[in-house]
């Protein structure tokens, strides 16, 4: 586990580092040019083109990543004749979780506003994007959903429709059993390969992060980073209500056998949170549920689906981020924009593999969908790692509960 450990502590150093330095410099350059000169302009200009690649390299990873993982993930169910009935169980669960999740981070967020305080103004370049302004009609939402060619979505980067044809694809891969273990294998390598691709796509970030920090520190002043802490506390208390919730259904079926859980996984929720890596602590957390008294054959099952289907922590996150971005160029966003992302997160996430910052993919993808500028996402990028530990150690205890209440409901814990 050493390696797995080190890499992320000293990633959040350098971004650690990088952040401290482009607040410095963001702060020296607002107090010795000001916001209105045109040195500063040009300045900015080059930090924006910084700030640019990073996000074109992580656009560059959605297609073939959200893939191979949701395909892996589907064909994991195995053979649908003696795993069905928990397969069943364990994706109603998440899929409940998952939208408690998501209307929870909804409301919260709504609640608290905690980018209205920014006022960053629109990137020009989105007043002149020459995108058509289409009506949103039930055809114009279907062709956006089905895709005609499979190329062409990937080459497009649409979300909606790659998480369409995985979907047909892995539930294909599962009934044919084990015709589909080369191409499920193949696939298996492609998420991993696409996972490393991430790892080093992740090396650039303290450059995109202290690119971002000065550009905003910059024009904004250091005054902007309050709105950093009052949205890091808010996140964590909307964890922490999440997992009461979740902790507190759990009691309906497991009584007080919670506690007993809880101390059986706080190990490995302290590796997630310590790692920022849920999936660091997978091999843990197995090994503690069974001793817990979860069944072996439940926990085989539900613990990798819900590593690809089931990152309460991630999903609540996924709202915030998306909200606070959209709030903080002051984008309205009305209830049934919010009730639509709701439903394209709800789908889209699935599949995202518990990484440090896998989650910006998805974020990435969530906010070219609905015409939020993208460079918005670089402004949690910075803080990206603390939020990274809460959420990782979230998705840890939401796994937990949904493999103890399934063997539960399977009458199969000991």
């Amino acid at each position: 586990m050493t390696p797995h450990t080190q890499a992320p502590n000293r990633q959040t150093l350098y971004v650690g580092i990088a952040l401290l330095l482009g607040i410095a410099f963001g702060e020296a350059l607002n107090l010795s040019l000001g916001a209105g000169d045109p040195l500063l302009s040009q300045i900015v200009a080059v930090l924006s083109v910084l700030t640019d690649i990073f996000l074109r390299l992580v656009k560059m990873i959605i297609a073939p990543l959200v893939f191979a993982t949701l395909v892996v993930g589907m064909a994991k169910m195995g053979d649908i004749q003696t795993v069905g009935r928990i397969g069943l169980k364990a994706m109603l669960w998440f899929f409940s979780a998952s939208l408690l999740s998501l209307l929870l981070g909804m409301l919260l967020v709504n609640l608290f506003e905690p980018g209205h305080a920014l006022h960053i103004a629109l990137p020009p370049v989105e007043a002149s994007s020459g995108l058509p302004n289409v009506k949103p009609t039930l055809s114009n939402f279907v062709a956006h959903i089905f895709p005609k060619s499979i190329a062409e979505a990937m080459a497009a980067n649409e979300i909606l429709q790659i998480v369409v044809f995985s979907m047909f694809f892995g539930i294909a891969c599962a009934s044919l059993g084990e015709l589909a273990h080369p191409v499920v294998k193949l696939l298996d390598s492609l998420a991993h390969i696409m996972l490393k691709v991430t790892s080093y796509v992740m090396h650039y970030a303290p450059v995109a992060v202290f690119a971002a920090m000065a550009a905003v520190i910059s024009q904004q002043g250091i005054g902007v980073l309050l709105s950093y802490g009052k949205f890091i506390g808010e996140f964590y208390f909307g964890l922490f209500v999440l997992c009461g919730l979740l902790g507190g259904f759990a009691c309906l079926f497991l009584g007080r056998r919670v506690l007993s859980l809880l101390r059986h996984i706080r190990e490995p929720m302290l590796l997630a949170f310590g790692t920022a890596s849920s999936e660091s602590a997978y091999p843990k957390l197995l090994q503690q549920l069974e001793r817990f008294g979860c069944d072996e054959k439940v926990c085989g099952l539900v613990l990798p689906l819900g590593y690809s289907f089931n990152l309460d922590g991630s999903m609540m996150y996924m709202t915030f981020a998306v909200l606070f971005i959209a709030q903080a160029y002051g984008i309205d966003m009305p209830l049934p924009d919010q009730l639509l992302m709701l439903l394209v997160l709800l789908f889209t996430s699935k599949g995202v593999a518990g990484v440090p910052r896998a989650s910006l993919i998805v974020i990435a993808a969530t906010l070219s969908l609905f015409k939020i500028p993208e460079a918005g996402l670089l402004l949690l990028l910075g803080i990206d790692q603390i939020l990274d530990m809460g959420r990782s150690a979230t998705n840890v205890f939401g796994n937990s509960i949904a493999s103890a209440l399934v063997s539960r409901w399977e009458k199969a814990l000991r």
